[in-house]
């Protein structure tokens, strides 16, 4: 009965270890894959110039509409509004001439879509 209250601790013979090691060295590996796999990349459609341009007109006009928006809202001064307004009117007369160039160059006019 004494032997049994001098219990000793049980002998490991090392697969506790050792499986705790494989486990976190796989662990390891499979967070250093996922990490560095490359991705997988998706190309998107190449844009022409004149469907960049009709985008950029398309923001040049909001822009402006928010100018106004801001302007009667009373955020900005009439000294600021007025060279805004006129720098976002020229960039669209650029944008809208470019159109027009490259349109005539084509031959052909975008259907537009509403």
């Amino acid at each position: 009965m004494i032997a049994l209250l001098q219990m000793q601790p049980a002998q490991s013979d090392g697969t506790g270890n050792t499986f705790l090691i494989f486990a976190t060295v796989l662990f390891a590996a499979a967070i250093f894959i996922y990490i560095f796999k490359p991705a997988s990349v998706e190309h998107a459609v190449e844009k022409t110039r004149l469907a960049f341009l009709y985008e950029r007109k398309d923001q040049t006009f909001e822009n402006l509409r928010d100018l106004n928006f801001e302007y009667k809202a009373g955020k900005l001064s009439d000294a600021d509004f007025s060279s805004m307004r006129d720098s976002m009117e020229q960039e669209a007369a650029n944008i809208l001439a470019e159109i027009e160039e490259l349109e005539h160059e084509s031959g052909t006019r975008p259907e537009v879509v509403a």
